[in-house]
Order: C-alpha cells, then structure tokens, then sequence
C-alpha cells in the first residue's frame, strides 16, 4: 500500500512539473502578430507562453537592466540589426540545433546559432502605377540619379530597416560608393522623411512622390485594411536589381537568451516557428516570406511577382550598422 501510495505521488509531481513547464517570451512584434502563433505552441506542447511585447530597443534595455535576473527566455525581434545588437551585448546564447540548421538557410542565421530567421522581409521599391514607367526603373542606386529629383519617399535614418539597407550596399560596393548613393539620394528626397513604411506609399499614392522604398508586408497588409486598400491599389512593386545581386531582405527572428530560466523551451518554441504549420502561418497571416522552403506564401505575396533575393549572410547587416549610419549621417539624410 504504501509503495502505491508513494508511486502516485511522483505521478502526480510529474504531471505538475508538466503543467509548470512554461518560456518567457521578449517580443518586437506586435501581439496580434504573434499570440495566435504562441497560443497554438501551448495547445500543442502543454508549455504555457508569457509574452511581454514591446519596442525593440526598450526590450534590449530590459535585457541589459535585469542582468543574470532577467526571466526572459526567448527574445523576437524584427530586423537582424537588432538581434545583432542583442548578440554583441552579451544577451543571447548559442543554440545547436540540427532541425534549425536543416530548416534555415545558412545566410539567414548567425553562424555560431545565437540568431535565427524566422521569416524573409523584402524591401523594393515601390511605384505609382501609370505614373512611373517600370522600364525606367532598374536599381537601388539608379535612384540616385538626377531624373528622380523630388520624386522620392522614404522613413528617417533612424530607421533600422534603412539601415540594414545602407549596411547591405556598403558590404557589396564599399563605403565610398554607397556615400556617393546616399548623397543622391537624399537630394532626391519629395520631402523631409517621416512617419513610417506604410506612410510613404500612402504619400505616393497622394502625389507627394513617384516612388517610395517599403517593406513588402507593409503594402500587403494595406490590402486588408479598408482605409488603406485604395492606396496599395494605386502602387506596384519593382522588383531591383535583378541582373545583379538581387532585391534587399532582411529578416524577422528569434534568439534565446543568454540567462533563460527555461532555455529548453526556449528551444522548443523556436524549433516549431521554423516548422511547416508556423512558417505558413507566418506567410497567410502577416504576409510575410518564409524561410523555409516549399511553403505557399499568400495570395497578395504571390501578386508581387517572383524575385531574385540578396544572398549577403545577414550577419553583415549587423557588423555594417555603424559605418551605415555614418554614411547617413554625412548624407544628411535626417
């Protein structure tokens, strides 16, 4: 009797340690962008998910204040600089995982695995429809040229996913031709940059400009949303330099932290936002790329056209920030 008394007794502390199981989640994007995911992990796993969402670098800074306290276990963010930046703070640890190496590409994932791509964020250029004659259009640093003068939108140097950008020329082309890029560039600016990618194609749409540079899921989404729709019909996207080395991405990933109380799930969580049902929904929901090959992107995506994508190892977007926003800087791109 009393040997079954003691074995339903560790019965019954396993599945309490079960039930326990949970992973503290730092994310960059917004909730209703990543909850449902979260939500189906838990359904699946029995791990119970904790999200705190907030802007990337607040996030960073949390990381840093709560030291080896922090309770976090898995940081998401929205741009490889950032999760670079992470990396470079001491914040992240390195993760070995042969389902995240089989799935990944190796150019979209930190070498020594401290980062990993979640999903592919493309940023072309975007046009007027019957204003601009695609014929016209051929590459990044064609927009530099002097027939683009005032015809040009785009967010602030602040902007990380303009920096990466800036980051991925400079590795291709080296610093001095990118700051003469730059110097064009800004001159033709239609006017000074605000708001964010959704407010340039909406400026373009209104006439304030010919073309603006975005982020594909930015437009996508326009799509859905009623007060947008009929600005994202007015525009199309251009697709550059396609005899070269292909159109700027970036990335939307997840690292685990370096003091994650529970680091194994942590893992876990990571492993299935690689995997097919997550990488779909992913495409479906925020209309983002997959990473991992042979799943469907949406319909909208779909409409974009197919592209030839930078191969440049994202790492190199993280390592360039710096010399980025010094180009930017002496541009005077504000």
């Amino acid at each position: 009797m009393k040997f079954r008394l003691l074995s339903l007794v560790l019965v019954m502390s396993g599945l309490t340690a079960v039930q326990a199981a949970e992973v503290n989640v730092y994310s960059a994007r917004q909730q209703e962008l990543i909850k449902p995911l979260l939500d189906k992990f838990s359904q699946q796993s029995g791990i119970k998910v904790n999200l705190i969402t907030g802007k990337p670098d607040e996030l960073l800074s949390r990381m840093q204040s709560e030291g080896r306290n922090s309770p976090a276990d898995l940081l998401i963010s929205t741009d490889v600089g950032r999760l670079y930046r992470a990396q470079q703070l001491g914040l992240l640890q390195p993760l070995k995982s042969n389902t995240l190496e089989q799935a990944i590409p190796a150019a979209l994932r930190d070498p020594a695995g401290h980062w990993f791509g979640l999903t592919t964020r493309a940023r072309p250029i975007i046009y007027v429809t019957g204003k601009v004659d695609p014929k016209d259009l051929s590459t990044y640093e064609d927009l530099a040229a002097p027939k683009w003068r005032g015809k040009i939108c785009i967010r602030s140097s602040d902007n990380i996913y303009n920096q990466s950008m800036l980051a991925g020329m400079i590795a291709v082309l080296g610093e001095e031709k990118t700051q003469a890029w730059a110097n064009g560039l800004v001159k033709n600016f239609a006017q000074p940059p605000k708001g964010g990618d959704r407010d340039q194609i909406k400026a373009a749409a209104a006439g304030v400009c010919d073309i603006a540079i975005a982020n594909t899921y930015y437009l996508a989404a326009m799509f859905d949303d009623p007060k947008d729709a009929a600005a994202a019909k007015a525009v199309s996207v251009f697709w550059p330099n396609q005899s070269d080395r292909g159109a700027h991405i970036n990335i939307s990933g997840a690292a685990v932290a370096k003091f994650a109380p529970n680091a194994k799930q942590a893992a876990q969580l990571l492993e299935y936002m690689s995997g097919a049902e997550a990488q779909a929904w992913y495409a479906q929901t925020n209309h983002e790329y997959p990473v991992v090959a042979g799943v469907a992107r949406s319909s909208v995506l779909q409409g974009f056209g197919e592209f030839k994508a930078d191969a440049l190892p994202l790492i190199k977007l993280g390592e360039l920030n710096q010399q980025a926003i010094q180009v930017m800087d002496k541009a005077g791109w504000k």
